[in-house]
C-alpha cells in the first residue's frame, strides 16, 4: 500500500504540477506582452517566479504543515542543482544544436546568481555564529552544528532580492519605448484569475510529494531532506524544465538562459527566507547543508565554465552535466542506505 502510494502519489503530483505550470507559464507570457516587458526580464523575473512556484510552495508548506523545514531547505536546493545541471542540457538535447546565450544576459544573471549563493551560504554560516545550538555528535565522533535561522536573518536575502527586482524594473524602463506592449487580444483580468487557480492547484500537487517525502522516509526509516533534495526537486523542477525547454525550441534561446539562473535567484533569495518568516525561528543541520551546497556551487562552476567558453553549450557539454546530476542523485541515495556517511544520515 505504501509502496502504491508512493509510485501514484509521484506521478499524481508531478502531472499536476507539469499541467498548472504550463498554463501559468502561458498566462505570464501574455501578461507579459500586456505591460510591455522585454524578453530579458520576463525570463529572469516573470517566468523564474511563475515557474518556480512550486519550490516557494514547498518552502512554505513544509514547515507550516509538516514541521519539517529542512525537507523544504533540501527540495530548494536540490531543485537549484536540478535546475542549473539538468535543464541546460534538455534544452540542448530538445533544439538538436548548442544553446547559445547572449554576453551581457549570461554575465549579469551569473553574477547576481553567484552572489546569491554566496549570501545564502553565509546567512546560514550566520544562524551557527550567532545563534548556535547544542551540537550533537555522530558515531564515527563527527561534531554536527546546529544553527537558529531567525526572522532577522532571512531579511537580508529578501532585501537583496528587491535590489534585483531594482535591476530589472529599470531594465524595462530603458526597454519600454524600444518594445512596447502587445496588448491585442489580451485580457488581463482573465490571465490573473487563471494564475491564483493554477496556484491552486500548485498547493494540491506540492501537499501530495510532501507527503510522498515523508512516507518514504517511514518506510526506510531515513530523514526526509533525502528524499526532498531528489524525488520532491525533481518534480518540482518540471515547470522550469517545460519553460526553459520550450523557449528554446522555439529559438528564445535568451530567456531560456535567464529562467535557470531567474529560478533558482528566487528559490534561493525569496522561497527559504519566506519559509522562515512564516514559521519564525528554524533550526538547521549546518554540517549536512554545507556539503550540499558546496554541490550546488559546485555544479554551477561547470555550468557557467561551459556557456562562458564560446558563449553556447554543446551537445557534449550536456552529456558531462547529465552525467554530474546522476552522480549526485547516486550519492543521495547511497547516503538514504547508509552506504556513505558524508553526511551521517544513519549515524545519529
Amino acid at each position: 500500500m505504501m509502496i502504491a502510494f508512493v509510485v501514484g502519489g509521484t506521478l499524481f503530483g508531478s502531472a499536476l504540477l507539469w499541467l498548472a505550470c504550463s498554463r501559468l507559464e502561458e498566462a505570464t507570457h501574455r501578461l507579459a506582452q500586456f505591460y510591455g516587458i522585454p524578453d530579458a526580464v520576463k525570463g529572469s523575473v516573470l517566468l523564474a517566479v511563475a515557474s518556480s512556484m512550486p519550490e516557494l510552495v514547498t518552502a512554505l508548506l513544509a514547515p507550516t504543515v509538516h514541521g519539517d523545514f529542512e525537507l523544504g531547505l533540501a527540495a530548494i536546493i536540490g531543485s537549484a542543482i536540478y535546475n542549473i545541471l539538468v535543464i541546460p542540457a534538455f534544452s540542448v538535447y530538445a533544439r538538436g544544436r548548442p544553446l547559445k546565450a547572449n554576453r551581457h544576459l549570461v554575465y549579469r544573471e551569473a553574477q547576481f546568481y553567484l552572489v546569491s549563493v554566496a549570501v545564502l551560504m553565509l546567512i546560514l554560516s550566520l544562524s551557527v555564529i550567532y545563534g548556535g545550538l547544542q551540537s550533537e555528535v555522530l558515531s564515527d565522533g563527527r561534531e554536527v552544528y546546529l544553527g537558529e535561522f531567525t526572522r532577522y536573518l532571512a531579511a537580508f536575502p529578501l532585501m537583496l532580492y528587491a535590489l534585483y527586482l531594482y535591476i530589472q524594473f529599470e531594465e524595462v524602463k530603458r526597454n519600454r519605448d524600444e518594445e512596447p506592449g502587445q496588448q491585442d487580444g489580451v485580457n488581463a483580468r482573465k490571465e490573473w484569475a487563471v494564475l491564483a487557480g493554477c496556484i491552486v492547484l500548485i498547493l494540491i500537487g506540492v501537499e501530495v510529494l510532501l507527503r510522498v517525502a515523508i512516507s518514504l522516509g517511514e518506510m526506510l526509516q531515513t530523514p526526509t531532506f533525502l528524499w526532498g533534495m531528489t524525488i520532491v526537486a525533481a518534480a518540482t523542477s518540471i515547470p522550469d524544465t517545460f519553460v526553459s525547454v520550450r523557449a528554446s525550441v522555439l529559438g528564445r534561446t535568451e530567456s531560456s538562459v535567464s529562467n535557470v539562473l531567474g529560478s533558482n535567484v528566487f528559490d534561493l533569495l525569496v522561497a527559504v527566507p519566506l519559509g522562515v518568516m512564516m514559521t519564525g525561528a528554524i533550526v538547521v543541520n549546518f554540517t549536512q547543508i554545507v556539503p550540499m551546497m558546496t554541490f550546488l556551487v559546485l555544479a554551477t562552476i561547470v555550468m557557467l565554465v561551459f556557456m562562458l567558453r564560446n558563449m553556447e553549450l554543446t551537445v557534449k557539454e550536456s552529456h558531462v552535466m547529465m552525467f554530474l546530476y546522476a552522480g549526485f542523485v547516486l550519492w543521495m541515495t547511497l547516503e538514504a542506505f547508509g552506504v556513505s556517511t558524508l553526511l551521517g544520515v544513519r549515524q545519529l
